[in-house]
Order: C-alpha cells, then sequence, then structure tokens
C-alpha cells in the first residue's frame, strides 16, 4: 500500500525542486520490526520523486561498520546524508509518518543545501558549542506540535558537528520511552539529561546546552 496520494506525490515533487543538491536516504531495517517493511516502502517512495534523493538500504545486524558510523542502534532508523556522503547528525528512529513527514522533507531539503539563515546572535551561540551534544525528541504521530521540535532539534546538528539531533517515535521504541518517562510529546532530552518539553524556541535549545 502506497504511502503518498497522487495529488500528495504531486505537491512533494513541487517542493523538491527547491533541492540544491543530492542528498542520500541511509534506511536501516532489523527484519521484520515493527514498521520496518511499511518505513522502507516509505523511503522507496520519497526517492522516486527526485533524482536528487538516493536511496542506500542496510541491514542493522548485518551491516555493523556502517551503523556504527552513524551511531544507529534501533530499526528502523534513517540517517540523511549530504552529497558527500557525510553524516550530518540528522537521523530518525522510527517511521516519520503522519505529522512528521513536516520534519522529514525540510530535513532532506536543509542537508541539500536550501533552507533559510538564523539571525546573528542566535548563530554565533550555535557555532559556540564546544561539546558533544545528543538531542533526543521523543514523538508521536499524531502530535502536531512535534515536528517543529524535530525541526529545531535538527537545524542545531546541522549547523554545529558536535550536536547530534535524533526524532524517537515514542510508541514504537516504547522501552527508551519508559527508560526517560515519557508521558508527553514532543519530549526533548539533552544528553539523556536535561529535559524540555513542548515545542520550545531554539533559544531555549541553546539555553539549555549552554547550562550543561
Amino acid at each position: 500500500m502506497k504511502m503518498f496520494t497522487a495529488e500528495l506525490e504531486d505537491q512533494l515533487r513541487e517542493v523538491f525542486q527547491d533541492l540544491v543538491d543530492d542528498v542520500t536516504i541511509a534506511y536501516f531495517g532489523d527484519g521484520d520490526c515493527y514498521t520496518c517493511s511499511e518505513t522502507e516502502s516509505y523511503m522507496e517512495e520519497v526517492e522516486a520523486l527526485n533524482d536528487k534523493i538516493h536511496l542506500k538500504k542496510y541491514e542493522l545486524k548485518t551491516d555493523v561498520a556502517e551503523a556504527a558510523k552513524y551511531n544507529v542502534t534501533m530499526a528502523p532508523s534513517i540517517v540523511i546524508l549530504d552529497s558527500k556522503g557525510e553524516y550530518r547528525g540528522i537521523k530518525f528512529n522510527g517511521i516519520p509518518g503522519g505529522h512528521e513527514i513536516n520534519s522529514f522533507i525540510p530535513a532532506l531539503l536543509e542537508v541539500s543545501g536550501a533552507g533559510n539563515s538564523l539571525p546573528k546572535d542566535v548563530m554565533d551561540r550555535i557555532e559556540a558549542i564546544d561539546k558533544p551534544v545528543n538531542i533526543k525528541v521523543f514523538i508521536t504521530l499524531s502530535c502536531p506540535h512535534c515536528p517543529g521540535a524535530v525541526h529545531t532539534a535538527h537545524k542545531l546538528a546541522l549547523l554545529n558537528s558536535n550536536v547530534e539531533a535524533e526524532m524517537i517515535e515514542a510508541q514504537t521504541f516504547d522501552e527508551l520511552s519508559n527508560r526517560f518517562n515519557v508521558s508527553a510529546v514532543p519530549k526533548i532530552v539533552f544528553n539523556d539529561d536535561k529535559e524540555l518539553l513542548g515545542n520550545q524556541p531554539i533559544q531555549q535549545f541553546l539555553s539549555t546546552i549552554e547550562a550543561m
């Protein structure tokens, strides 16, 4: 069963006209894992919409070196690689369906080189991040506020190589959700320690990082 209607495919083809450079979707499955087949089909449909989008498929248990390269430990997982094949810290754990298409599509565009600039004071704070920062954004596919939080986390990763940002679909990875006491989304966890709740502005993300 296709994820996209013909109408949505046409809309996405138009959106993808803004892609600047090629991007690669690195998909990691794990046999018959929950939503793996659905996620793989989804990525195939996305690849077919523009010649600048490429899909590479890996298996978590057998493609160990590739998984380690991108810090992939769960399946299904997706990382977005730039035109040089480099990982920019942008990862999706679980299918980026439902409302999360609104974080997945911008991720492809921004890794390709499209995207809006940020104010200088914000950029200065992002560039000043000099320590490793992992940002986990727990989401559900029915949450309309979650894509904004995911996009903000991904933006920070794209702009500073010390930051890695990952969407985590809370229901698919319920053990991890339980570990971090996820009872509402989006829940944002920094280095498995500091937390924010809700679709916070980028300044709040930065203040949390700066206080760590």
